[in-house]
């Protein structure tokens, strides 16, 4: 089951943060305090949204968590899935699957032309995974990034 996620479900999705940024071998990165992913997902004015993958007994499975872009070639949003974890014990159940379906759905209802994310070189299970649901990968663009000094040298 796929649901929206809730201000009581912020814990799970802390820890569930936690355990991708791991997996990723980056858990020194992963800074967000439960009170951030409130605010941000929660707040006044919502930066991003959250879906939770259950199983059928209850169990968070997983998540999704997501913003909207905006493709100024195309002239509409899109949603850039910035996280999608499912535990390691919980994978090939589908979980993966319908948390992608559903973000997908959500796009093809309000009208947004893409669904994007971005995924370690390395994963070689979630490429597969991605190319198996027709998903390609954009590999003529390089993502660029600035962070901690360089963003406050720039930014001063």
């Amino acid at each position: 089951m796929i649901r929206t996620a809730t201000p009581a479900d912020v814990p799970v999705i802390h820890q569930l943060i936690r355990d991708l940024a791991e997996y990723e071998k980056a858990l020194d990165e992963a800074r967000a305090t439960p009170e951030q992913l409130h605010e941000a997902l929660f707040g006044p004015h919502p930066a991003a949204y959250a879906h939770i993958a259950e199983t059928d007994t209850g169990e968070v499975a997983g998540f999704a968590l997501w913003f909207l872009n905006f493709s100024t070639w195309r002239g509409v949003h899109g949603i850039y899935l910035e996280d999608l974890y499912v535990r390691p014990d919980l994978r090939g159940g589908g979980h993966g699957k319908a948390l992608l379906t559903e973000l997908a759905r959500l796009c093809v209802e309000r009208g947004y032309e893409r669904l994007e994310w971005s995924v370690l070189d390395w994963n070689k299970p979630s490429i597969d995974f991605y190319e198996s649901l027709g998903a390609r990968p954009q590999d003529e663009w390089t993502v660029y990034r600035l962070t901690d000094e360089a963003l406050k040298e720039l930014g001063s």
